[in-house]
């Protein structure tokens, strides 16, 4: 079984993830899309996306420079051990309160703003309900273990499974020794990846990072002579 767990299940949600959003690109584009309902009530989405959506940033963001970067090369640019998981902890619990916060005000705007539940669906209700329990875990593991806790080092367990499934050589052993929130924490991780591509979580991957850097629109009058209309302070003709 843990063989099972810890082999087998991550390449098939990676698996689902990978086929799925290449289906859904490829049949459902109009679909692609967050669905947005700020139409039908913008004073909680207002405090709630913006926390939301930083603080899964930041969270995600702690989980790559943990789970990828291995701790050796941590210490190796000057950063010890202590001060790797008192920044880590500090970190992870700030962005993890945001991100709850936001999560419950978007969830608690969903289901007593009559408009936009109406407009959730199923996998919307299934997405909230799996995002809500990683979270959650995380949050455990943030306060309970890490904060309130004896502590866990989980770049000597966690991280290291993670980066082996993705070289191929998937170390279920290295699990073993991580404790149950960390290992149930990961397992819903790898169903949220697997539901991913089927929910609106698909519009992470359009999100308009060209606007960053694409050209600035310029705009020019087709009427050789101009307009009857005088020119506003800062929009006169070039060269005039």
């Amino acid at each position: 079984m843990n063989s099972f767990i810890w082999i087998v299940v991550p390449y098939v949600a990676l698996t689902c993830f990978a086929v799925g959003l290449s289906w859904r690109y490829r049949y459902d584009k109009f679909g692609w899309t967050s669905r947005s309902s700020q139409m039908y009530e913008n004073r909680l989405l207002a405090w709630g996306g913006p926390l939301f959506h930083f603080g899964i940033l930041g969270v995600l963001v702690g989980h790559v420079v943990g789970l990828v970067i291995p701790a050796d090369w941590t210490t190796r640019a000057g950063l010890s051990e202590e001060n790797y998981h008192r920044m880590a902890v500090t970190t992870g619990v700030v962005f993890g309160l945001m991100t709850v916060v936001g999560l419950v005000l978007l969830v608690y705007r969903r289901r007593l703003t009559p408009s936009v539940f109406r407009a959730t669906t199923g996998m919307d209700k299934a997405m909230y309900v799996m995002l809500g329990g990683v979270i959650a875990v995380g949050m455990y593991n943030s306060f309970v273990v890490q904060l309130l806790g004896p502590g866990h080092d989980y770049r000597e367990d966690v991280a290291v499974w993670f980066r082996s499934v993705f070289w191929f050589q998937p170390d279920a052993g290295a699990m073993q020794g991580a404790p149950l929130s960390f290992q149930l924490h990961a397992l819903m991780a790898m169903g949220l990846f697997a539901l991913w591509p089927f929910t609106r979580l698909v519009h992470v991957f359009s999100a308009p990072v060209g606007y960053l850097v694409r050209p600035y629109i310029v705009y020019r009058s087709r009427d050789r002579h101009g307009s009857a209309r005088p020119p506003r302070r800062g929009w006169e003709k070039v060269g005039s």
